[in-house]
């Protein structure tokens, strides 16, 4: 499996997260893209990763967003499965086990993970969580799907068919774009159970209100042809 970790600004972090990747008993490599930070995540990476066993550290000159660094990461994704993965602490890498099940089991070639689903789960500011509730109620009036999370990091897809899908998003709009992608192509995706801990603003929280309003915009562009893509 490849796990991609776009990395912007996250010094306090991407540590962490890089060891709790690693934790996880699934054989892997993990590449990171750091998006031309500029609070020293660069040259902590650079430090951090010496050493590491089937880690590969790439860099952006310049900040291009996230979709950008995905993009970036999955030119070089060698694993079966790619899985999308924060560089903050917000999702936790011991659910890659139930991600990587129903591939491992051939049921579908894409799996989501859903922070709706399951145990109660701590929620983000009370905008985002509806926010997502709504773009997951848009995805499935467009496209007939029944997903509950559509804007999750936790993505999991056969790593030929996410190359296939010739994406585009330079930033947050990548995950409306490849969910669109994905349904247009007649997909069936399956949704798990994950754990969620949001942050704050404070904290480095990045997405904000106009990404939201890009996603839907991304998803009728692709829903209705406005796109030679």
């Amino acid at each position: 499996m490849t796990v991609i970790m776009p990395v912007y600004n996250e010094r306090d972090t991407v540590v962490e997260i890089l060891d709790r990747v690693q934790a996880v008993e699934v054989d892997k490599e993990i590449i990171l893209v750091d998006d031309g930070s500029s609070d020293g995540t660069s040259e902590h990476l650079k430090s951090a990763t010496a050493g590491r066993r089937d880690v590969r550290l790439v860099f952006h000159r310049v900040n291009q967003g996230k979709g950008t660094a995905i993009r970036t990461g999955l030119a070089l994704a060698r694993g079966r499965f790619t899985i999308i993965q924060d560089a903050d602490l917000e999702y936790d890498p011991r659910d890659y086990p139930r991600l990587l099940a129903p591939l491992l089991e051939g049921r579908t070639r894409v799996v989501y993970g859903s922070r709706i689903l399951g145990a109660a789960q701590a929620r983000s500011y009370t905008r985002y969580y509806w926010g997502g509730r709504f773009l997951s109620w848009l995805t499935n009036f467009l496209y007939g799907s029944a997903i509950t999370d559509e804007p999750t990091c936790y993505k999991v897809f056969e790593t030929q068919l996410l190359k296939s899908f010739d994406l585009k998003a330079s930033g947050f709009e990548f995950c409306p774009e490849v969910t669109a992608k994905t349904l247009k192509a007649g997909l069936n995706i399956i949704e798990v159970p994950i754990t969620y801990h949001p942050r704050s603003f404070e904290q480095g929280k990045k997405i904000r209100a106009r990404d939201g309003l890009k996603a839907i915009w991304i998803l009728l562009k692709h829903r209705f042809g406005f796109t030679r893509d």
